[in-house]
């Protein structure tokens, strides 16, 4: 047996050995890492912002706290708007009911459906008990109900933490971390860090300016069609029509839409109306020029970023997926030489059929 067979086998062994220790490690820390992993997204979303200020003599940790402060002010402001909605229009809801029940009946039997509204009120008051009961199995879980929410107050008190240092302490960071690398491989991590930086801050720098346009067009277009709670339910379509990619806007339509139905139906058509022609509008008119400098995705590119960032790691998973993909597509278009497609050869013809002797 020659002398570098055992050499190998004992190299493979450590090889796999290694990576099964590194691939156990990572599913224990899965979730640790994911947290790390939004920290650093987001903290690539704030660094334009905090470069800026710091260019302008503000230290970085003071405009870190200023660009935090900024973000918990509009959080705080759209659930405040939001959660008064909800409760108020739930109510209405509730409330009419039973007129609603009434005219789907009617309107069923018009077209030759029997419907009986006094079945589905019996069917409704069924679910009741059945929501009334897990509500009561829900109180008797009390305990894992408060530790499921501490928990997800410490993620997000996690996040914030990691985030405000990364951003704050960036510089130095990266410092440290090239320090071990060669210059060479130094100046091609820089590089590929500024690619990511331009990309994340622009994608979310993009979608706000969006979400800002199209709060303001959905909230005036909402006060004239005569839909109440218009300002509220106009940030909330301009929000998730720019930060959930691909369905946002349909999504975020549906609560104005039933909104409006409680009003009347032909308001209901109104708004309908209103989103499709603003989602394309959107589209082909204000989108892509927003995002020519910024970050500028084919649409199948978008959506199937998306579908493997849910599938990887759930809802921050396809929020993460638009900058990280326009960040790969970048990092490629620099590295990868790219040439004209020459003329393309004419068809072939077809053989002439040989004649038997």
């Amino acid at each position: 047996m020659p002398p570098w067979i055992p050499r190998l086998i004992l190299l493979v062994f450590l090889a796999g050995l290694g990576f099964i220790l590194a691939l156990g490690i990572v599913r224990v820390l899965r979730g640790f890492l994911v947290l790390l992993l939004v920290s650093f997204f987001l903290s690539t979303a704030l660094e334009p912002g905090v470069a800026y200020l710091a260019k302008r003599g503000w230290r970085r940790g003071a405009a870190t706290g200023v660009l935090f402060l900024l973000v918990f002010v509009v959080g705080g402001t759209f659930l405040a708007m939001m959660v008064p909605l909800i409760v108020d229009q739930t109510a209405k809801l509730i409330d009419r009911a039973p007129g609603y029940l009434d005219q789907i009946s009617e309107w069923l039997s018009t077209i030759g459906i029997e419907f009986s509204g006094d079945r589905l009120g019996e069917a409704f008051t069924t679910l009741e008990g059945d929501v009334e009961g897990f509500a009561t199995d829900i109180a008797g879980r009390v305990f894992g109900v408060g530790t499921a929410l501490l928990n997800s107050v410490f993620q997000l008190l996690t996040i914030a933490l990691f985030t405000f240092y990364l951003t704050a302490d960036g510089p130095r960071l990266r410092r440290t971390l090239l320090s071990v690398l060669r210059p060479d491989a130094q100046r091609e991590m820089i590089r590929i860090l500024d690619i990511a930086v331009e990309k994340t801050g622009g994608y979310f720098y993009s979608r706000t300016l969006l979400a800002g346009l199209a709060s303001l067009v959905t909230w005036a277009v909402l006060s004239v069609i005569g839909v109440p709670f218009a300002l509220p339910l106009g940030v909330w379509v301009g929000t998730l029509s720019q930060f959930v990619p691909v369905v946002g806007t349909y999504l975020g339509g549906v609560l104005p839409v039933l909104i409006a139905l409680l009003e009347s139906p032909g308001k209901a058509i109104a708004v309908i109306v209103f989103i499709v022609l603003y989602q394309q509008v959107e589209n082909y008119l204000i989108g892509p020029r927003v995002t020519a400098q910024t970050m500028s995705l084919h649409p199948a590119i978008a959506f199937g970023s998306a579908i493997v960032g849910a599938s990887l790691l759930g809802a921050p998973g396809a929020l993460m997926a638009l900058p990280a993909a326009a960040t790969l597509q970048a990092v490629v278009s620099t590295y990868i030489e790219r040439h004209q497609v020459i003329a393309e050869p004419p068809p072939l013809e077809a053989p002439e059929p040989v004649e038997p002797a």
